[in-house]
């Protein structure tokens, strides 16, 4: 930066005009500041210039510069290029904003630079991102020249908006894809859930020789091994990732870690976040917060909650449901109650539903059902349906009726479609000789057509996943299947004391 500022005095004493070289090389370091004064003081300024500093602003998220230089610049009379709407193109979707963007389309067309592929793309992708897909996808059918960039900005702007139907849809008929393609697809099952089809994705991709998964792939495909406890798949997967240098990265390295703890191998989660060290971050304590207290090992949770204050580590309000949760599994309630008002008395975060859920849960585990109430009551937000859940599974545990009945009557409104309410107050019911509230309920859901929907299970095997729902016949080797627990019925008929029952002579 010194070595710039004696270049910048030098030519200023001696009148040489270096400072096309001199702008360019501050935006580098970057000094954009710095670079916005050099730039005030030419007389005339080019359209490189004005696209250089709009760039830099662009990308360094500050939007209104842009648009005010983008003015300054037709002022001056000075006519901008594609370029100059590749960038302002951005600038609108880093300030998400939907009437700039439509303005300067509008520009764009005037300038008659709509035959411009890259421009294009750059406009596609904008009203991908703020989520207006018609003008996106409008756009999209209207080019008669597409490159890999433009189909990727709206399969990823249809996957990002949970249409991954028809993100698909525009993957499947792609002429050409390359690791953008294949993990805007990965992503966008992922972050909608399904994570199964992500999985059977990355699958696909594996078979692409021409394309190698980078560090955003292993990223996103590792939370669809960890939900769907594909343990098999995930260290395969952290195994290529470490091959390729890919674990310096820390989202790579915390969704191992989350992988880990979530198909319960908490050990081996241990092991890693250790082997991490001083490159743990935020994201990495609360994932091993929360995989300790879902695994019941409070106390081992709230230890090292402790250690992360120690450290001098600021908590979020993740890490406040994983510390909350911790105490629930041990009925800590005095604990519970403590760590909710250390929220906001010392770190200044709001409780949110979250907080609120677990405090209930805490409550209703330890039979404290009218604090639960009560709790749920005083809440400064509108309790939702897990709220009210958690209140009526405690009452289910604990056989309060009464408070049962009023969970009840807040769910059927919540979500009236849920059979799942209506069985659990029913069990209430019959545990308590009530008979006729047995009677009516199911009567109810008769009348409304409220019927509980088939449980299904996740099988891993040979590094694929495998659905199963209740009597399924849908799977290649179902024949298979059904004939090996045929014969696992035969033997369990007889007296399995007096028979050597050996699982793997049945297989065999």
């Amino acid at each position: 930066m010194n070595q710039l500022k004696q270049i910048h005095a030098h030519t200023l004493r001696n009148g040489i005009d270096f400072t096309q070289f001199l702008i360019t090389k501050l935006i580098e370091i970057p000094n954009i500041p710095y670079a916005h004064k050099v730039f005030d003081n030419i007389t005339k300024p080019n359209v490189f210039l004005y696209n250089k500093l709009i760039q830099a602003y662009s990308s360094h998220g500050q939007p209104s510069r842009c648009f005010s230089l983008y003015i300054q610049m037709r002022r001056q009379g000075c006519s901008p290029n594609p370029h100059s709407f590749t960038f302002l193109f951005a600038a609108c979707t880093n300030r998400r904003s939907p009437i700039q963007g439509q303005m300067f389309h509008v520009h764009f067309i005037k300038w008659g630079f709509e035959f411009d592929i890259y421009t294009l793309t750059a406009l596609v992708d904008m009203y991908a991102k703020m989520g207006l897909l018609p003008f996106a996808r409008k756009l999209f059918d209207e080019m008669e020249r597409k490159d890999v960039p433009t189909w990727n900005s709206l399969i990823a702007g249809y996957a990002k908006n949970g249409n991954v139907e028809e993100a698909f849809k525009l993957f499947s008929v792609m002429p050409s894809k390359n690791v953008i393609s294949w993990t805007a697809m990965i992503s966008g099952y992922s972050q909608n859930g399904k994570y199964t089809n992500a999985l059977a994705v990355y699958k696909e991709m594996e078979k692409d020789r021409g394309v190698k998964p980078n560090e955003v792939t292993i990223a996103s495909v590792l939370p669809a091994c960890a939900n769907l406890g594909a343990l098999e798949v995930g260290r395969e997967i952290e195994a290529y990732a470490r091959a390729n240098g890919y674990f310096k990265n820390m989202f790579v390295s915390n969704a191992v870690l989350e992988m880990y703890t979530k198909c319960g191998r908490i050990d081996r989660a241990m092991q890693l976040f250790h082997e991490l060290g001083r490159r743990r971050n935020l994201c990495s304590w609360n994932t091993m917060i929360m995989g300790l207290a879902v695994h019941g090992k409070g106390d081992e949770a709230l230890k090292l909650f402790n250690q992360m204050l120690g450290e001098g580590n600021a908590p979020d309000d993740v890490t406040f449901v994983g510390a909350i949760l911790a105490c629930t599994h041990g009925g800590m309630v005095a604990k519970g109650w403590e760590l909710l008002n250390l929220m906001e008395q010392r770190f200044s975060i709001a409780p949110k539903l979250e907080h609120y859920g677990c405090m209930v849960d805490l409550l209703g585990r330890a039979g404290k059902l009218q604090e639960a109430y009560d709790l749920i009551q005083s809440m400064p937000m509108r309790p939702d349906s897990v709220i009210w859940g958690t209140l009526l599974g405690a009452c289910s545990f604990h056989g309060n009726v009464e408070l049962a009945e009023k969970a009840a009557e807040f769910l059927s409104v919540l979500e009236p479609w849920n059979p799942g309410n209506y069985v659990i107050l029913s069990n209430i019911y019959a545990r308590s000789g009530r008979w006729r509230d047995v009677a009516r309920l199911r009567k109810l859901m008769k009348s409304s057509q409220i019927t509980k929907a088939a449980g299904y299970s996740f099988i891993e095997e040979g590094g694929d996943i495998h659905k199963f729902i209740v009597e399924d016949k849908s799977h290649p080797k179902s024949n298979e299947i059904y004939g090996l627990l045929d014969l696992v019925m035969t033997r369990l008929k007889f007296d399995v004391s007096t028979i050597d029952f050996d699982l793997d002579s049945i297989v065999e």
